[in-house]
């Protein structure tokens, strides 16, 4: 039942090339920087990310990225990495861009057991229709497009089906966790955490404060150990070590 690894580098040392990731995070709150950090040291490449977005320039997933070590991503944000956006317009990165609810569902839904769901987000758009780039190819024209998705009426208003999403491993950070890979989250640093720990069929867990068995209470337990595989204990230095996107200050 001792699920914690001797070091991140142990954690993440089995995910191979071409694998698919669940990785935590909303910007740069609630990023499991430390596990980055040591599968991009592990040396992995083509490998496929669900996250909402993928970091900023040099830091998050943004460190694999520069690396060229991701070969597809499946997000709903974009817009803060001028390195993603050269490699999809150049054709070297395979893009899903999905509506931000229906991400969080789908994950959610993986982790469930739920193979596919419907929802009245993207009726009407390309998310429905299909033809949202998904690949460039080098000369800029588009090289893949998404298919279109089957549309049901329920109760007089058309609905989109969506898949649920699972992956081989989920990267995640915690504020607490134990032993046994209950993991508790602070504020708003939960994010797609929770989900994208209930996605992976093996979730690496980095914590910022590990306790032992019993000090966490059940009624504050945000993702049971049932679906967490192995649990890192950071150093009170990585733990602190946060940053902020845009950083706004009162004059």
């Amino acid at each position: 039942m001792d699920k914690v690894s001797a070091s991140a580098a142990e954690a993440v040392a089995d995910i191979p090339d071409g694998a698919s990731l669940a990785v935590g995070g909303f910007g740069l709150s609630g990023v499991p920087e430390v596990l980055i950090q040591a599968l991009h040291a592990q040396g992995a490449r083509g490998l496929e990310v669900v996250s909402n977005n993928c970091g900023v320039d040099g830091r998050g997933l943004g460190v694999l990225l520069a690396a060229g070590r991701i070969a597809r991503v499946t997000g709903s944000y974009v817009g803060e990495n001028k390195e993603f956006a050269r490699q999809y317009l150049s054709g070297e990165l395979e893009v899903e861009l999905v509506p931000q609810g229906t991400l969080a569902e789908r994950l959610r839904a993986g982790g469930a057991g739920i193979p596919a769901f419907y929802t009245p987000a993207g009726v009407g758009t390309q998310v429905a229709s299909g033809g949202l780039p998904w690949r460039h190819a080098a000369d800029g024209s588009v090289a893949v497009t998404s298919p279109a998705k089957e549309i049901r009426t329920f109760q007089g208003r058309p609905h989109v089906l969506e898949h649920g999403i699972t992956t081989d491993f989920a990267l995640v950070r915690a504020w607490r966790g134990d032993r046994h890979g209950n993991l508790v989250f602070r504020r708003s640093a939960a994010n797609f955490n929770p989900l994208a720990a209930m996605a992976g069929r093996i979730t690496v867990a980095e914590v910022e404060e590990l306790v032992e068995p019993g000090e966490l209470s059940p009624d504050e337990v945000h993702v049971p150990g049932v679906f967490v595989q192995r649990v890192v204990e950071l150093t009170a230095r990585q733990a602190a070590d946060k940053h902020v996107e845009k950083r706004t200050v009162r004059a």
